[in-house]
């Protein structure tokens, strides 16, 4: 006796498993398993040393300092220049590089998963951890200087915010594009940001500080943070870049085989 097809299967052809990318443009569990694998192996005890620094030495500013414009010219530089990038550098070089430096990428790459869906995924996460170990120290900070409800210290936390996000759009793009992300990344924190921005008008349109120092201004009102680019400025070339980074990691991602090399 045959058997009649399933019910909402009928007229269905059977479709194979993994013979077609999982929809959705975030998967939760490629999100999850990077922020485990990041926070790992004692790593946050790693992230916490600069924060903590920063919060300590603000403390100490705090009691000791005479000047009042010392909240904005140190929690600006240090902050902005210092903390936030190289949190950012280190997460964000690595929820995606690690994998491809020891060719485990070869069985992500190998599930039915779009490449844009993995990009986003580990983005999110990197940015996600950014957050929590940059953005939100540098706010503490700031609440520490001039109080938790003032506009230095609200203006630190979205323009932090804001960094981290473009931040590790640019550093996951890194690390697709090349087995030496940080030596790179470094070169363009050391290098692009801290002195041809300060030499070249030009180059500050494409520094995440500042657009990180206009979205923190923009609250903040201080001339101690140094900032040089307006709001819609920093919004517009922030989300233009963070965009264009990803796109161009995903497409990037897409070109690998599943030997973990570029075809």
């Amino acid at each position: 006796m045959s058997q009649q097809p399933a019910a909402g299967t009928a007229g269905r052809p059977a479709r194979r498993a993994g013979s077609t990318p999982a929809s959705g443009l975030v998967n939760a569990v490629i999100l999850r398993l990077t922020v485990r694998a990041t926070m790992g192996r004692k790593r946050a005890l790693i992230f916490a040393i600069a924060p903590v620094i920063l919060i300590c030495v603000s403390a100490l500013l705090r009691a000791v300092a005479r000047s009042p414009v010392w909240p904005p010219e140190f929690l600006g530089v240090f902050g902005f220049t210092v903390v936030l990038p190289l949190t950012a550098l280190i997460i964000g070089t690595s929820v995606l590089g690690a994998e491809i430096d020891d060719g485990t990428i070869v069985q992500l790459l190998a599930t039915p998963v779009r490449r844009l869906s993995v990009v986003l995924s580990k983005f999110i996460a990197a940015a996600a951890l950014t957050v929590a170990f940059g953005a939100v120290p540098l706010y503490l900070a700031g609440a520490i200087a001039t109080g938790p409800a003032s506009r230095l210290a609200l203006g630190l936390l979205a323009g932090a915010a804001a960094a981290s996000v473009v931040y590790n759009a640019l550093f996951v793009l890194l690390s697709v594009l090349t087995s030496r992300a940080i030596a790179f990344g470094l070169l363009y924190l050391l290098v692009w940001e801290g002195l041809l921005g300060s030499l070249v008008g030009g180059v500050r349109l494409l520094s995440v500080d500042q657009y990180a120092l206009g979205i923190a201004n923009s609250i903040a009102r201080s001339a101690g943070l140094h900032a040089h680019l307006s709001l819609p400025t920093a919004i517009g070339m922030g989300v233009a870049v963070t965009c264009a980074a990803l796109a161009l990691a995903a497409r990037r991602l897409a070109s690998f085989s599943l030997k973990g090399d570029v075809v």
